[in-house]
């Protein structure tokens, strides 16, 4: 199939129409088979709790092309897994996860010539959805959801490709402790909007968010978790009931265990230990790894690797290793690619 015409190799993270989404209705107890559609628009009511209480979960993951010209999903069970956390978590009924994952193939086929050609650093991004909607007034529980996918070629999330970038420790909280912060709900984010605004303004490509109990330890940045290097060669990365759990990161938890020998360890991570460290990341659907240069904190600048320049060895084998494993060129744990085509 003739691929569509874009600048591949050059292209940003951002929202391209393509020719095909897919949605499906919830109502009386039960969901309908789901169809395509050309439209990259729905129309519901004006009382649908999505609007006004924010009953609404969604998800990120991507397809790749292989050198072999085959589309590789990654991970989507997964994704349908979390999605179905998130639902739970907000009273909305679950998507079945083979309808999930049927639902992403639909669209990816769809939309074969939006797959951006192998080796040029871009991929198709997915984004399912799921809403309340309909007649509603009251703050309870919507009676009919809307399931939705669509996708989008995307670039590095980060502007710069594999570049190291440079982080402030916000003041402010992103999610309550015992509230719905490991939920993928648009809440967490909205709330995050200005935050990071304000972070940028002052010239710093993202923040990161501390707990908001005792403000010590290192919850997550505002579309990314983290991960630390220590001198010895283990890998820290945050735990915590307030962040979201990232598929990119438990995959690099293994990769970092399995392929490259590394110590890992997932416990609470005080910010103090940026001391430690000699290398430190960005991971998450969107990020994929991405060095962190610095961190300002405290009225300092700590560095990584480099100085802050340049990318950590460790960080540059993670990266190769986990996009090796989603373009097909790496072996690959058992379940973590589905063949599209």
């Amino acid at each position: 199939m003739e691929k569509a015409t874009l600048d591949w190799a050059n292209l940003g993270y951002g929202y391209t129409r393509t020719d095909a989404s897919y949605i499906s209705l919830w109502k009386e107890g039960e969901w309908d088979a789901g169809v395509l559609t050309g439209e990259n628009t729905v129309t519901i009511s004006m009382g649908s709790t999505a609007l006004h209480y924010g009953q609404e979960c969604f998800e990120g993951l991507k397809a790749q092309t292989a050198k072999d010209g085959s589309i590789l999903l990654f991970r989507p069970d997964q994704n349908a897994k979390r999605l179905n956390i998130s639902a739970r978590g907000i009273l909305m009924p679950e998507i079945p996860e083979e309808k999930f994952i049927n639902a992403c193939l639909q669209v990816i086929k769809a939309n074969l010539r939006w797959v951006p050609p192998y080796g040029t650093g871009a991929s198709l991004y997915l984004r399912p959805f799921l809403f309340g909607h309909g007649d509603n007034l009251g703050a309870t529980p919507a009676d009919e959801y809307m399931f939705c996918v669509f996708c989008s070629p995307v670039g590095p999330y980060f502007k710069g490709g594999l570049r190291p970038i440079h982080l402030c420790v916000s003041e402010y909280d992103r999610a309550a402790p015992r509230g719905t912060g490991a939920l993928k709900i648009g809440g967490n984010y909205a709330g995050g909007l200005r935050i990071r605004a304000s972070a940028k303004d002052a010239g710093f490509d993202d923040c990161i968010f501390l707990d908001a109990q005792t403000r010590t330890y290192i919850d997550e940045l505002g579309g990314a978790n983290f991960f630390g290097i220590t001198r010895n060669r283990t890998m820290v990365t945050p735990e915590s009931p307030s962040i979201l759990p990232s598929i990119t990161r438990r995959s690099v938890m293994e990769i970092a265990e399995k392929y490259l020998g590394l110590q890992v360890e997932e416990r609470p991570v005080p910010i103090s230990e940026i001391d430690d460290m000699v290398e430190a990341g960005a991971c998450g659907t969107a990020a994929i790894i991405t060095p962190i240069g610095s961190i300002f904190h405290g009225g300092a600048r700590h560095t990584f690797y480099g100085d802050g320049q340049e990318v950590g060895p460790i960080t540059q084998q993670l990266y190769e290793t986990l996009t090796a494993i989603q373009c097909g060129e790496h072996e690959a744990p058992e379940g973590w690619l589905v063949k599209v085509t």
